[in-house]
Parts: structure tokens; sequence; C-alpha cells
């Protein structure tokens, strides 16, 4: 089976370098048209399941990306964005400036700290493999699956598909409307697309 994931649009927040964690922000005017571009750059996917986060910036996406195909779109939140807890809603001089530990020069990654009231990269890990497990579940082993998501579980899903040394060894920044594709062969995940855009990324 083929796994397309995509990352949603962006959102005033993305564009302000806000953390959006859980918080259920919608696409701006520019992450639609975002959508719509990548919708035309996948229109000859012939999909077979869609899935998709249940916020949102996500499931529009979807939706929009979708188009007329005739195929149920599945709402699963272990598809959502890590969850921030404090740091939602803020940029990075913001957290640093209630969280004199860190470092304003320093990595940004949540892969590095777990936020005050967030979780964990692990625990993110945790509930993306699950996630993916349902999905190849319920695709025909010659079909594909269309999963739209957040940048924190696209990075978990390298992790859990390719191998921590694999995923580490990519140093991907995912863009908002960016596709990443897998196929399985042989109970093995093989990346064949990372982060491609069908609009000029901001």
């Amino acid at each position: 089976m083929d796994l397309l994931c995509i990352r949603h649009g962006r959102t005033a927040w993305n564009e302000r370098k806000r953390f959006q964690g859980h918080s259920d922000i919608e696409l701006d005017d520019e992450g639609r048209a975002q959508a719509r571009a990548l919708a035309a750059l996948l229109r000859e996917e012939p999909v077979a399941t869609a899935v998709s986060s249940d916020l949102l910036r996500a499931a529009e996406t979807a939706r929009i990306v979708l188009g007329t195909r005739d195929v149920p779109l599945r709402l699963d939140p272990d598809w959502r964005e890590m969850r921030f807890g404090a740091w939602e809603g803020l940029t990075w001089d913001e957290i640093v400036a209630i969280t004199p530990a860190l470092d304003p020069a320093g990595e940004t990654s949540p892969k590095t700290y777990t936020p005050e009231g967030g979780e964990s990269f692990d625990a993110l890990c945790g509930r993306v493999r699950g996630a993916l497990d349902r999905v190849v579940a319920e695709t025909p082993p010659a079909g594909t699956a269309l999963v739209a998501t957040h940048a924190g579980p696209l990075h978990a899903l390298l992790r859990v598909a390719l191998g921590e040394a694999a995923a580490e060894a990519l140093k991907v920044r995912f863009v908002p409307a960016s596709v990443t594709r897998f196929r399985r062969e042989d109970d093995a995940w093989r990346l064949l697309r990372l982060n491609q855009t069908a609009h000029a990324a901001r």
C-alpha cells in the first residue's frame, strides 16, 4: 500500500509562528489556496481510504484535497498535533521569556522539550504508531491511503516508519500543504517523496 501524508495548509498562527498544538485554528485564505494547489497536484491519485486529524485545519485540508472523490473521511484524534500545553498560542520568544532555562538561540524542536501540561515526543510517537496501524488495517494491500495531519505527527511517523537514525538524518522541516509519500512492502516502509509542495512555501 501507499501512504500519502499531507500537512495542513497555513493558518494565521503559522504565519505568526505561534505554537498551535491542540488549539483548533482554521486555515486562513492562503492556507485554503495552498490546499487547492495540493489537490490539483494529487488529483490523479486513486485514494482508497482517507483519515484526518479531527482539528479544523487538517480536516478542511483533507476535504479540499479529496474533492469529489467518493471516499469517506474518518477523523482520528490520534493524528492531532503534539499537545503543547502552556506553550500553545505563544511564539518561541514568548516561551523563552516565561521559561528562562531555555536557550533563546537554542533548539526549538518539541522533540527536545516537553512543555508544561504538554506531551512528550515519545508519547506522540506512541499514538501515531497506533493510528498508523489502523490505517494499514483498513486499506487494501494495493491501495492508497490519504492521511491529513500536522508537522509533529509527521516527524513521529518518520521515526515509526523508518527508525530514529534514518528519520533524524533527513533533517526535514515540514512546510504547510506538503505531501510525504511512503510505500509498504513486505511489512516494511520505504520513503518515496518528502515534503513536496505545489505552491511557493512562505
